[in-house]
């Protein structure tokens, strides 16, 4: 992994402005915006799973 050592700010630029030529920046915005809503939607699909994991919890000291 000693190539990976070797890159500074100056080659991560090249790259940069090498994907954005590609595929231009109307598609970065929009794969970036899907990849945002797919995070999102992870994070709330966690949450709801521990939300129902504590709730039979809770349940259970109600009822003792």
């Amino acid at each position: 992994m000693n190539f990976l050592r070797d890159f500074g700010l100056p080659e991560l630029l090249i790259i940069l402005v090498i994907i954005l030529l590609l595929f231009g920046v109307g598609r970065i915005g929009k794969v970036a915006g899907e990849l945002g809503k797919g995070i999102r939607s992870f994070k709330d699909g966690l949450s709801s799973k521990k939300d129902e994991q504590e709730q039979p919890a809770e349940d259970n000291k109600v009822e003792k």
